[in-house]
């Protein structure tokens, strides 16, 4: 499955992306809102996780490659909420929306734009009735995005992260959602 939008191709990952997801991954401004930087060893378990996800459910958090130069910009996609984040949101969500971008293509709208392709393509074509999207409270650029593709934020599902520690700032975790218009 490959989906596309004006500058960007979403299509599954293949092992000769590695070396650019570990280097996307390993970027310390890229990684951060998250509580670590990966090595090239957990960007390849991690790239290898996305890859069966993939196989498995039939979408996932795929590459997104900007279509003028098939760079690697980054992942977009959507994804199965895992077990012990869904289990801390009152709301017990099931598919979320996410994305990680180089940090060489910020500010162009890629992010958004990727995220908002991935959007429609769940709701038309896999029906889903809602998706979420969650970050560290401290995010604003993410939250900006999720802002961008027509999501809002929903104070009563804001979680405390179960893997962060309670006193690290992205320990608090705030939730955004947006519903499929076509079941309104």
């Amino acid at each position: 499955m490959k989906l596309e939008t004006e500058r960007l191709i979403l299509r599954p990952w293949q092992k000769s992306d590695l070396g650019a997801y570990a280097a996307l991954q390993g970027d310390p401004l890229v990684r951060r809102f998250f509580p670590a930087c990966m090595t090239a060893e957990q960007a390849e378990t991690d790239l290898l996780g996305h890859m069966e996800k993939y196989a498995a459910n039939g979408f996932g958090m795929m590459a997104a490659e900007f279509r003028q130069t098939g760079e690697l910009v980054g992942l977009i996609g959507i994804g199965k909420v895992p077990d012990i984040i869904r289990d801390v949101i009152p709301s017990h969500p099931d598919i979320e929306i996410g994305w990680v971008i180089h940090h060489r293509f910020w500010g162009q709208g890629l992010a958004p734009e990727g995220a908002a392709r991935w959007r429609d393509y769940a709701f038309a074509e896999l029906g889903l009735p809602q998706i979420v999207a969650f970050t560290a409270a401290i995010n604003t650029p993410s939250q900006r995005v999720m802002g961008k593709i027509g999501m809002r934020r929903d104070p009563s599902d804001d979680y405390e992260h179960p893997r962060i520690a309670p006193d690290h700032p992205l320990h608090r975790h705030v939730l955004y959602r947006v519903t499929n218009p076509r079941l309104s």
